[in-house]
């Protein structure tokens, strides 16, 4: 538990490090050398877990492998929804703060000043990051110590149909979520044609949003779970669906919203609800396999980098298509209709796939 503890502050300062190095050497010009560097990233944590580390993983990886141990199964989803809706609220921070920093000085002294922040947090985070107070029983829904070194069972978990269904409902999550944060503030400045200056704390709210349904998402799933209300496979399944069905409709009919409050409603319906899905199966990682949730999450968490760079990359070529059809216009609802159906489709088939596949018994012990 100790190397695991280690390991774990060691990816998350390298994870800051690299945040530092990518705001302050790669332009934007260079997004390419980006992408590389976080799939070397990746491949490096994936390496470390072939060797002797058996708690290994990057960030999220790494969050799941400690909550499987620390938290007992009707604490997990408000701890997973508590501890990942941070870069919600940070991203709800940086929608208010950014936009006057750019007009004040320039874009070089936010990526500076993000680059010591994550420094600074780097510092504080291996100064009094501890290991756990107490060890939970495997009666409890957690893993204790263990020195007893454990197979793992690769081909089980490739073969596993819960699995792939957090892995696809992770990618589908991943591909929205880039979508509206790369290319929401394209769609109100291009699509409506209105400022983000002037909108103030507005275009903050679908990010503010998604802080709150996430933990939302987590204490229902509690809730339901200790008062035995529902199963975990049931808690799991109502909170992905009702989450992922709902952000589907409200990804759909954006394009639809010409206004600036009808645009920002909708789009913080769709976050908010994406959030709460989190609370299916962003924690059934730990459901169906405690012992190894650092290892499906970084599976899951792979696709989900992966839905990034091809959503994001999908959406400018679908865009600079519409560009040009519509002589380098882009405020028709047309011109964006497909870049917010995609995601929204996804999140059907995702979901239901979830609903046929997923289930919240331990499989793998």
């Amino acid at each position: 538990m100790h190397l695991l503890h280690r390991t774990c502050r060691v990816f998350d300062c390298i994870h800051r490090c690299s945040r530092c190095f990518r705001y302050k050497s790669i332009k934007q010009r260079h997004h390419s050398l980006y992408i590389l560097l976080r799939l070397c990233l990746f491949t490096n944590s994936w390496r470390l877990g072939s060797s002797k580390v058996r708690r290994k993983g990057f960030m999220f990886p790494s969050i799941h492998s400690v909550l499987a141990q620390w938290v007992p199964q009707n604490e997990r989803s408000r701890s997973v929804s508590l501890t990942t809706s941070g870069m919600y609220l940070g991203a709800a921070a940086g929608m208010l703060v950014v936009p006057t920093l750019v007009k004040l000085t320039s874009p070089q002294f936010v990526f500076l000043g993000e680059a010591t922040l994550g420094t600074i947090w780097s510092v504080l985070w291996l100064n009094y990051a501890s290991e756990p107070p107490i060890q939970l029983s495997k009666q409890n829904g957690a893993f204790p110590n263990s020195t007893r070194k454990t197979k793992i069972p690769w081909k089980s978990i490739f073969k596993s149909l819960p699995i792939w269904a957090i892995v696809v409902n992770n990618f589908t999550f991943h591909y929205a979520l880039y979508v509206m944060m790369n290319w929401l503030p394209t769609y109100l400045e291009q699509g409506l044609r209105l400022s983000l200056q002037e909108m103030g704390t507005y275009k903050m709210v679908p990010y503010f949003n998604m802080f709150m349904f996430s933990n939302i998402g987590g204490f229902v799933a509690d809730y339901l779970i200790t008062k035995r209300l529902m199963s975990v496979t049931r808690t799991r399944k109502f909170l992905n669906t009702l989450g992922f069905m709902v952000a589907s409709i409200a990804l759909m009919a954006l394009p639809k919203f010409r206004t600036s409050i009808g645009a920002v409603i909708c789009s913080s319906v769709a976050l908010g609800f994406l959030a709460l899905g989190r609370a299916g199966f962003a924690v059934n990682h730990m459901d169906i396999a405690p012992r190894y949730a650092g290892i499906v999450m970084g599976v899951s968490n792979t696709a989900g980098t992966l839905a990034g760079i091809i959503g994001v990359d999908l959406t400018g070529k679908l865009l600079e298509a519409s560009r040009s059809a519509h002589d380098s216009d882009l405020s028709s609802p047309e011109s964006w209709t497909s870049v917010f159906m995609i995601p929204g489709v996804l999140c059907i088939f995702s979901s239901i796939g979830f609903l046929i596949f997923s289930t919240g018994e331990r499989i793998f012990d």
